[in-house]
């Protein structure tokens, strides 16, 4: 009785879910490369990117829920730190973060139509996994946006879990926590996973939570001591 329901669920996605996902980033990349000739702040482009992450979350049956926003203050500096557990992960995030931030993702992204499009005009950092040199060049830069008050969200596992379990963390984006001085702050993503298996195009729909910890300041630690403390907080969330 179980195989139909699932059989029909892989063909809405196939048929359905997927191709309205690429049609949504086709419309808002385009609106939101657009706007940036008229908005050089980006609060046009980043209210695209939200909009298109709810039309994903609505159009895929997610139901988000978000916790922990009072530990957040407006112009504080923040480096939001994410565990990553599908590729819906993103819209996700988008969706549950009030405030206007940048990603800093890897530069393979930025490569994408559209997608790529509004990363590059929106000010998101780049990261060049096979050029260290560049990659600590990008979060430097970044490290001056993030003083300015700009937040940046990182996902410090460097790419999906493909088990489901949250990898070690590198040691990048605390750097760039550490430099800027800015408050490292664990963000858990529970439930993602199960909405999109990674290297699948299967989406389902179910619940999603992301709780938002209590920032953790990098003064006095070194970069491997914050990310550690970051991990221990988000690996507890997850598990509870």
């Amino acid at each position: 009785m179980s195989v139909i329901p699932e059989k029909l669920s892989y063909a809405r996605s196939l048929l359905v879910t997927a191709p309205l996902i690429f049609i949504y980033t086709a419309i808002m990349g385009s609106i939101s490369v657009a706007s940036s000739l008229i908005d050089a702040r980006g609060r046009m482009q980043h209210a695209c990117a939200r909009i298109w992450s709810r039309m994903i979350l609505w159009t895929s049956r997610v139901r988000l829920t978000v916790s922990g926003l009072e530990n957040l203050r407006s112009g504080v500096p923040y480096v939001l730190c994410v565990n990553h557990q599908s590729h819906m992960d993103i819209p996700i995030v988008l969706s549950a973060l009030p405030m206007q931030f940048r990603f800093a993702a890897k530069k393979q992204l930025f490569r994408y139509p559209f997608l790529g499009w509004h990363l590059k005009r929106s000010g998101h950092v780049p990261i060049d996994r096979e050029n260290p040199r560049a990659a600590v060049k990008s979060l430097r830069e970044a490290a001056d946006e993030v003083r300015r008050g700009g937040p940046v969200v990182i996902f410090p596992e460097g790419g999906t879990s493909q088990d489901g379990s949250i990898r070690s963390f590198k040691g990048g984006g605390f750097m760039l926590a550490t430099k800027s001085k800015a408050h490292a702050v664990p963000v858990t993503i529970r439930g993602s996973r199960s909405v999109l298996v990674p290297k699948t195009y299967h989406v389902r729909g179910g619940p999603v939570e992301v709780i938002v910890g209590e920032p953790i300041s990098p003064e006095g630690l070194s970069t491997s001591e914050l990310a550690n403390r970051v991990r221990d907080k988000i690996v507890a969330t997850f598990g509870k």
